[in-house]
């Protein structure tokens, strides 16, 4: 159960361009363009950047140095423009969940830092607008991108049995980190959701993506050694602003993992149709109501996540684990209890500074409650999507931290170190190492999560199957080759 596991977290950035403040209803960023390709304009009949545009710019720097859209950086993450225009960034391997959180708060600082290099050329060649970059999953025409975790495990026989035991846990997680969602109902009205993504979720296991999007995306591509790993690769997670969301989104998975890893077993969830009860689940901030499962039984999310947490307490207790956990396991424990709690007990202010969908909510309540707002009023819109706009001097999030409005597990320093700085401890420390060195040389490479490549005439190349290794000589030949 103490064994390391190496975590990585994808997220789909949601990009739009706002005319200037009072030229359209754009301006307030609330609008993301669905369309990418479609010419929008202001209310004047000027031309209004698109999002593909917009990625463009964003993504000039890049291509600049990178000669590409699609690149490896100094921190071992990648960084490419997705299908859409969608900017992603792809954590480094991290080997802990407060690294990983690190590291994904990193690559929102350097997309921010994009943003604003890219705000400077639109003002430079006079293209009036502003770039903005929302971490959230869906768009104002309801298309949706994704947050995507990546789980390290070992190749085993009874893959599909564990993702299968797996999908009732992540199909009723959402009530603990779901983003929350404001969502359009029928006939115009609209209601809380605790999830962005559940209503974009079409299937509980597949090897496609955007086809069918599965809860579990089972395409068997380790980024390793593929005699002993696999990735459990999950794409049904919300994107989270809340550091504390990251920390108990991926810090919960983890320790269930290492419990069916461990040969546990948890009890039979399985549910009778699992694509209509993640939509009922999302929709129900009760979190209180029987949806049916397999077996004929009905059982609430609220009911099953407290199994969930029964089970794996129960499990480290039984087996001597409890004292061997680190301080952001007992953390991430500690959590998912109170936020359990929180559902039982109808009292959301015992998460609303660390779960997302009770800060939002919080947010949104007191805002309405201020100006007498219906929910679907846009201005309520507009305040929802300013809770995902990652920019510290246009989003929320900065603002709710230095209130204690929204709690924090990093410290700014650490994650302005990790823009630049590999994680020490796992194989993105050599590939961060090798970028960071050529770049500095100018020397032409060629990278991805597994291989290494000087582009010369030998053709040098390091192939590295253990994520976990932060040491390996022919790196330390390659990157002295460099120099010559």
């Amino acid at each position: 159960m103490t064994a390391r596991r190496i975590f990585g977290v994808e997220t789909e950035y949601g990009i739009t361009c706002a005319p200037p403040t009072g030229r359209g209803a754009a301006a307030s960023g609330a609008v993301q363009d669905g369309d990418s390709h479609r010419t929008a304009a202001d209310g004047d009949g000027s031309a209004v950047v698109t999002a593909d545009d917009a990625a463009r710019y964003l993504f000039r720097k890049v291509v600049q140095w990178g000669r590409s859209s699609n690149v490896f950086l100094r921190n071992g993450a990648r960084l490419y423009l997705d299908v859409g225009s969608h900017p992603e960034y792809a954590s480094a391997e991290c080997d802990d969940v407060h690294q990983l959180v690190v590291n994904d708060r990193a690559g929102e600082m350097i997309l921010d830092e994009m943003t604003e290099d890219a705000n400077d050329l639109l003002f430079e060649e006079g293209v009036p607008g502003t770039i903005h970059l929302f971490k959230n999953n869906v768009d104002s025409a309801g298309n949706s991108f994704g947050c995507h975790e990546n789980y390290l495990v070992r190749r085993r026989r009874d893959f599909q049995a564990m993702g299968e035991a797996l999908v009732p846990f992540f199909i009723t997680r959402q009530v603990l980190t779901g983003a929350g969602h404001i969502r359009v109902r029928p006939g115009g009205r609209a209601a809380y959701a605790f999830s962005q993504r559940a209503d974009q979720m079409w299937d509980a296991m597949s090897s496609a993506t955007t086809r069918s999007r599965p809860i579990i995306n089972t395409r068997d591509e380790p980024h390793a050694d593929a005699d002993l790993y696999r990735r459990m690769h999950v794409i049904v997670g919300d994107s989270s602003v809340a550091e504390t969301t990251t920390m108990l989104k991926v810090g919960m998975t983890d320790l269930l993992l290492g419990m069916l890893e461990d040969g546990a077993k948890v009890r039979d969830l399985a549910l009778a149709e699992p694509m209509r009860a993640i939509r009922e689940i999302s929709h129900d901030t009760t979190a209180k109501v029987p949806v049916e499962l397999a077996s004929g039984r009905r059982m609430s999310a609220l009911d099953m996540q407290e199994e969930f947490y029964s089970r794996v307490t129960g499990y480290l207790d039984d087996h001597g684990h409890t004292a061997e956990l680190s301080g952001v396991q007992r953390r991430v424990l500690e959590l998912w209890e109170r936020g359990l709690r929180a559902l039982r007990s109808e009292d959301p202010t015992l998460v609303d500074t660390e779960l997302d969908w009770a800060v939002k909510a919080r947010l949104i309540e007191r805002y309405r409650a201020k100006h007498t707002l219906a929910l679907d009023d846009p201005r309520v819109a507009r305040l929802s999507l300013a809770y995902h706009d990652i920019s510290p001097r246009r989003g929320l999030a900065t603002t709710l931290a230095q209130r204690g409005l929204m709690a924090r597990i990093t410290t700014d320093e650490e994650v302005a170190d990790a823009v630049s700085t590999p994680p020490s401890t796992t194989r993105a420390k050599l590939r961060g190492d090798f970028v960071a060195a050529a770049q500095d040389r100018r020397r032409d490479i060629t990278v991805d999560w597994v291989h290494l490549k000087i582009n010369d005439a030998a053709q040098r190349t390091a192939v590295l199957k253990d994520p976990f290794s932060p040491v390996d000589e022919r790196v330390d030949a390659l990157i002295a080759a460099l120099e010559v």
